[in-house]
């Protein structure tokens, strides 16, 4: 109990740390690739604290509820990945989370917000079903859950999880929000929707949602991971390859149309996982 305690204030301290180098980094690499010198990789850690420092202004009420259950979803849902917890519950508070994000959105009167809430739902829809079919090849493979049985298995899931690594790896470009599906926030403020989802939080809120972010790119990374976990060093570079390969494709691909996305999507992610899924059943049975 004592450990398990020890780990969660580990995760909780390390996670954002972590989260906030890797978008330092991610801007640093972004402004090289573009000519660009490129600001320190600590900048993130400046501007989360200075928004901190500034006043506490909200459109609406609702926005403090969707905010902080955005972030505690969030936190729960990586606190299950290093408690080596229940994947497929891990999955469901996932999309809780995404979906706070979204009413937090919906909550104010901006029709940019609202634009990027209903892009945002359908990312969701684009992201979500491979996850659950990542938390069923899980299941297919070890015959439960539970991430920790994943630790116990001298053969990595990326041997027989491969299309379903491939489609993971390909929905994470969604996740992280890169291009070419960069839809519901938009990176840039001179696109149609401005800011999306996020154009009405600013100061503390919007330090918030940037710390939401750290955290979910490193349980993003984290279940990337869990493809090669003996030894697990070997899953963090394999994760730190594909942040590094999201780099390269958001920096050299166009923005495409949220229905592209979701074809796209269903179209790789969902046949992958079920040829992965079905193939596992069959040689199973035949075995």
């Amino acid at each position: 109990m004592i450990d398990q305690l020890i780990t969660v204030i580990v995760a909780l301290i390390v996670a954002p740390l972590i989260g906030g180098l890797l978008f330092g980094f991610d801007r640093k690499i972004t402004a090289r690739l573009q000519g660009r010198y490129g600001p320190p990789i600590i900048q993130p850690f400046y501007d989360f604290f200075k928004l901190l420092g500034k006043q506490h202004i909200a459109v609406s009420k609702l926005q403090f509820i969707w905010i902080y259950g955005y972030l505690t979803f969030m936190v729960v849902s990586l606190l299950f990945l290093v408690l080596k917890l229940d994947i497929l519950l891990l999955v469901f508070l996932l999309g809780f989370a995404g979906v706070c994000f979204v009413l937090g959105a919906f909550s104010t009167k901006s029709p940019y917000a609202h634009f990027g809430a209903n892009r945002e739902l359908l990312q969701i829809l684009a992201y979500e079903p491979v996850l659950l079919f990542l938390a069923l090849g899980v299941y297919a493979q070890n015959g439960s859950f539970l991430i920790s049985e994943i630790f116990k298995q001298d053969k990595p899931l990326l041997f027989t999880l491969w299309p379903l690594f491939i489609a993971v790896l390909f929905i994470l470009t969604i996740k992280m929000r890169k291009s070419p599906f960069d839809i519901s926030t938009s990176h840039h403020a001179h696109q149609e929707i401005v800011r999306g989802t996020v154009t009405e939080y600013s100061g503390p809120y919007y330090a918030l949602i940037q710390l939401v972010e750290w955290y979910e790119l490193v349980l993003l990374l984290g279940i990337i991971a869990l493809f090669w976990t003996n030894p697990l060093w070997v899953g963090i570079l394999i994760a730190l390859g594909a942040f590094i390969l999201e780099l390269l494709i958001d920096n050299i691909a166009a923005r495409l149309t949220a229905r592209w996305m979701v074809r796209l999507s269903w179209s790789v992610g969902l046949v992958l996982g079920i040829i992965n899924i079905a193939y596992l059943y069959l040689t199973k049975g035949v075995a």
